[in-house]
């Protein structure tokens, strides 16, 4: 009997990013459907990540919805007689109601959609897809993973805001984003650091979103996003974290509206609003314009500021890991964050940084520092037939 396959689903505004992966957990294929609600682009690429050129987008797509039914007939096409067990998808918001990945059916999304204006360039989305597979393949199981969920463990003291005690009893505290990429490097990191794993570890995960998890025995102690996904560190388009004041302040005297503050804050700031190039790590130190260096180095410069404040939770530090985009493949960012840490003993092995790593640190460097590369969609297919079994 053939083995069945899993859909693993990150839907954005715009976009289906899948995969399409074995019981075991072996990608089979992947890549993204883009375009959605305007001319759709479709991106394919096979288990050992060879494009495979394919011609089958319409000249339209106006919705999810399109978007996962070409992605069903593809998986027919390319994998006849094999069977879809479910779908996993990527929900970035659980809440205080979810700890683990449940079944989405039609209750659960309702609960869900009240996390929206807390995540609201992701979770509008990751719900539609669902909602959307559901009425294409009603039969299908569908299990929403968290990427709050990694967090709630943490102690209640580290997740408070200092407000009043009513907002706080409402849900005003943090939450912490990026769990399923956290969750996937904790199971990672004893095959690539040993025993050093269960010690006082901070994961830097660096993309377009960026944060950092303080881990002590591969759990979640702290986190640098909290209420949204827009606090923390400086990101791609988003501030990270900013005196409230300024909210205050383009309210009262600028006159912007809470949208054209949404709009700055998420899409129009971090590494594309100082360096008024781009968002992408690769451009910025590429280009020999002072803002783009300014830009750089505020980047580096927030990290190190919240390396110190995790450090304070975790008491002490012992290793470092970088993860996703920047973090697996920005080599000059890696050494000006570890460099950045010699007052600690921190001593970065240049050649071992410039290959990748994994472990980027002199042998004799008080605080070991590694590249361990994260897989999301891993995590939400075992997850998922964990769940089903």
């Amino acid at each position: 009997m053939a083995e069945g396959i899993v859909l693993v689903l990150n839907a954005g505004s715009s976009s289906v990013k899948f995969r399409i992966a074995e019981e075991s957990g072996t990608a089979l294929y992947e890549g993204a459907i883009s375009g959605i609600g305007s001319k759709p682009a479709f991106k394919l690429k096979d288990g050992a990540g060879k494009t495979i050129p394919l011609d089958l987008a319409p000249e339209r797509m106006d919705e999810h919805q399109d978007a996962l039914d070409l992605l069903l007939g593809i998986a027919a096409e390319f994998l006849p007689g094999r069977q879809i067990l479910a779908a996993g998808h990527r929900v970035v918001h659980g809440g205080l109601d979810f700890a683990a990945p449940v079944i989405a059916d039609a209750a659960v999304l309702d609960r869900l959609d009240a996390f929206v204006p807390l995540a609201p360039l992701h979770q509008p989305h990751n719900l539609a897809a669902i909602r959307a597979l559901a009425r294409l393949r009603p039969d299908l199981p569908q299990v929403a993973c968290f990427d709050t969920a990694f967090h709630i463990g943490q102690d209640r003291i580290a997740r408070l805001f200092g407000l009043p005690r009513a907002l706080i009893d409402e849900g005003v505290f943090r939450y912490g984003f990026h769990g399923l990429s956290y969750q996937a490097i904790a199971a990672r990191m004893p095959a690539v650091m040993g025993p050093g794993a269960d010690g006082k570890v901070i994961v830097a995960h660096l993309g377009n979103g960026c944060s950092m998890c303080a881990m002590d025995g591969r759990r979640s102690v702290a986190t640098t996003m909290g209420f949204t996904a827009l606090d923390g560190l400086v990101m791609g388009t988003r501030s990270g974290a900013i005196d409230p004041g300024v909210v205050l302040y383009l309210l009262e005297q600028k006159g912007y509206t809470p949208a054209r503050i949404a709009d700055l804050l998420y899409r129009e700031s971090g590494l594309l609003g100082v360096s008024g190039l781009s968002n992408d790590m690769r451009d910025l130190l590429a280009s020999d314009a002072p803002a783009a260096a300014e830009a750089v180095a505020l980047f580096v410069h927030r990290i190190l500021r919240e390396i110190g404040s995790l450090m304070m939770v975790l008491g002490g530090l012992d290793a470092l890991v970088f993860t996703a985009g920047i973090g697996e493949n920005a080599a000059p960012v890696r050494a000006r964050v570890i460099e950045g840490l010699g007052f600690l003993g921190a001593r970065l092995d240049g050649a071992a940084n410039a290959a990748g790593g994994p472990r980027l640190t002199a042998p004799d460097s008080r605080i070991a520092a590694f590249v361990i590369p994260t897989d999301e969609e891993a995590v939400i297919v075992s997850e998922t037939l964990r769940l089903l079994s």
